[in-house]
């Protein structure tokens, strides 16, 4: 088993080895903290974790949507950390662009399931390990497609909205132990949104009042904050980092 220190809290977060899970677990690791990170990729989480730091981190390579691979995440964290203060739940897929009178129902069932159902599994799994006694914050990775129409992305928006949903129900259910909320990014300049910006980066930030797309370190400094003593009276909200889109008309 990798030796890690023993000290500081400990986040588990999925979708991690690159953008903006890796992001968040820089900022997490910055401030002290002990990070499992997970991802598909054996060699991906396994470099991720040499860069990030073997003494204070862990990584669980799987399908985010695999139950066995939940369990297993949450299990390899409890025992290499004996806590699980904080879950961010990053992990997501948004392997269709188009129309939604022309989108495969299967791909949308994997969309959800990747982007929604998988975060709903390691809640649950967090919660009965440690949360339910011990307490902490769940910050659920949303993004701005879940509150505005975004043109050819709609599964993805679909499973967004509802992961905002999820925020707002388990944030009932979990308090007062548990604090839990989201954060909606727009662009963000990762592999995962390229698509979106790759070879017009100029021209996609134009339309940001901030002038700019934004970094994983913006998304990172956000679940920081939601993670922190500081929002400790916050909880069920759904915090919109988005270089100021949406003080434009439409989004992206």
């Amino acid at each position: 088993m990798t030796t890690v220190e023993l000290s500081g809290e400990v986040a588990l977060i999925t979708g991690a080895s690159r953008g903006i899970g890796y992001g968040i677990a820089e900022a997490l690791i910055a401030r002290g903290d002990r990070v499992c990170i997970t991802g598909r990729g054996e060699e991906a989480l396994k470099e991720a974790v040499e860069k990030l730091g073997a003494d204070r981190v862990i990584g669980v390579a799987g399908k985010a949507h695999d139950e066995a691979h939940q369990a297993v995440a949450v299990e390899r964290t409890m025992e290499a950390f004996g806590r699980i203060d904080f879950l961010i739940n990053n992990a997501g897929t948004n392997p269709v662009f188009g129309p939604m009178a022309e989108l495969d129902l299967n791909v949308a069932r994997k969309v959800f399931e990747t982007n929604v159902i998988s975060a709903l599994g390691f809640a649950q799994r967090t919660w009965k390990a440690w949360q339910s006694e011990n307490g902490g914050a769940i910050v659920n990775i949303a993004s701005v497609a879940g509150v505005s129409a975004s043109p050819f992305i709609g599964a993805y928006g679909m499973s967004k909205a509802a992961m905002i949903n999820l925020t707002v129900q388990l944030a009932h259910e979990y308090a007062p132990k548990v604090r839990v909320n989201a954060i909606a990014p727009a662009v963000v300049k990762t592999k995962f949104a390229e698509a979106l910006w790759e070879g017009r980066e100029e021209e996609a930030a134009a339309s940001y009042p901030l002038g700019r797309l934004g970094v994983p370190s913006d998304i990172g400094g956000a679940a920081a904050f939601l993670t922190s003593e500081q929002s400790d009276w916050i909880t069920g909200q759904t915090l919109v980092v988005d270089g100021g889109i949406f003080l434009n008309a439409g989004v992206g």
